[in-house]
C-alpha cells in the first residue's frame, strides 16, 4: 500500500506540473504517453494470440500530430478514417483473414490514438489559463471519481456494480465515483475563478457539472473497459512500469473515454 501511496504521490506532483506548463510541454510528454500506452496494448493483444495489423495506426499517431498543429482538430478524422481502411484491408488480403484481427487491430486506434489525439490537441487551447483549466478538467475528474469510488467502495461495500467484467466494483463505489468527479470539476472553475483575470472565458459553473457528470460516467466505463480487455487477455496489468499502478494504460484507462468528452465540449465551445 505504501508503495502504491508513493507513486500516487509522484504520478501527482507529474499531472500538476504538466497542467502549470501546458503548452510544447504537455503536448510532448502526452505524446511519450500515449506511444507507450500503445505499444501496452499492443503487447497485451499479441499475448491472446491475436495477430493485430499495427503500422496504420502508428503511422496515423505520427502523422496526425504535425498535421493537426498546421491544420486543426478536424484533420483527425479523416486520418482515422484512412487508417481504418488500410488496416481492414491488410487483414482481408492475408492467406488467413480473420475477423477478430480486424476488430483487434481497430481496438488500438480508437481506444488509444483518438483519445491520445484529443488530450493533445488541448495543447493548442489558448489562453494558456483557459488551457490549464481544460486539462485540470481531463486529470481531476476522473483520478478523483477513481478515488472516491476505490474509498466509498471499500467501506461500503454492497451490490456489485458489474461482475461479469469487475467484481471488484460495486454500485456504492460507482456513486461516490461520481460524486467525486463532480465534486473535481466544481473545485477546478473555482480554482480558475479565482487565478484567472475576470476577462478570460472560462467553462460556465453549469458547463463543469455537466462535464463533472458526463466526464464521470465515461471514466468509469474507460475503467470497466480496460478491465474487460484484461480480462480477454488473460493479464492482471498492462504492464509493471509503475510499481503499484501497473503500467501506463492502467493509469490512462479512466481518462481516455474523459478526453474524448472533453474534446467534443472544446470543438464547440473553444474552437
Amino acid at each position: 500500500m505504501s508503495q502504491r501511496i508513493i507513486t500516487g504521490v509522484v504520478l501527482g506532483l507529474a499531472a500538476c506540473l504538466l497542467i502549470y506548463f501546458g503548452g510544447t510541454v504537455f503536448a510532448v510528454s502526452a505524446i511519450i504517453v500515449f506511444c507507450i500506452s500503445l505499444h501496452e496494448e499492443y503487447q497485451a493483444l499479441d499475448r491472446a494470440g491475436h495477430r493485430a495489423v499495427s503500422w496504420p495506426t502508428w503511422l496515423a499517431m505520427i502523422a496526425s500530430i504535425p498535421l493537426a498543429l498546421l491544420f486543426g482538430a478536424s484533420v483527425v478524422v479523416p486520418i482515422l478514417i484512412g487508417a481504418s481502411i488500410i488496416t481492414v484491408a491488410c487483414v482481408i488480403f492475408r492467406d488467413e483473414p480473420r475477423l477478430e484481427d480486424a476488430l483487434m487491430s481497430l481496438l488500438p486506434l480508437y481506444w488509444v490514438v483518438l483519445p491520445g489525439l484529443a488530450v493533445i490537441s488541448l495543447s493548442l487551447v489558448s489562453p494558456l489559463s483557459v488551457q490549464r483549466t481544460l486539462i485540470a478538467l481531463l486529470i481531476t475528474v476522473p483520478v478523483l471519481g477513481d478515488t472516491f469510488a476505490y474509498f466509498v467502495g471499500s467501506f461500503v461495500g454492497g451490490r456489485k456494480f458489474c461482475p461479469a467484467v469487475s467484481p471488484n466494483k460495486t454500485w456504492s463505489g460507482a456513486i461516490g465515483g461520481m460524486i467525486g468527479s463532480i465534486l473535481a470539476a466544481v473545485i477546478v472553475r473555482m480554482v480558475a475563478g479565482w487565478i484567472c483575470a475576470p476577462t478570460t472565458t472560462l467553462p460556465g459553473w453549469i458547463d463543469c457539472i455537466v462535464l463533472g457528470i458526463v466526464g464521470g460516467a465515461a471514466s468509469q466505463i474507460g475503467d470497466l473497459m480496460a478491465s474487460l480487455v484484461k480480462r480477454h487477455c488473460g493479464i492482471k496489468d498492462f504492464s509493471n512500469l509503475f510499481p503499484g499502478h501497473g503500467g501506463m494504460l492502467d493509469r490512462l484507462d479512466s481518462i481516455l473515454l474523459m478526453a474524448l468528452v472533453l474534446f467534443s465540449y472544446r470543438l464547440i465551445f473553444f474552437s
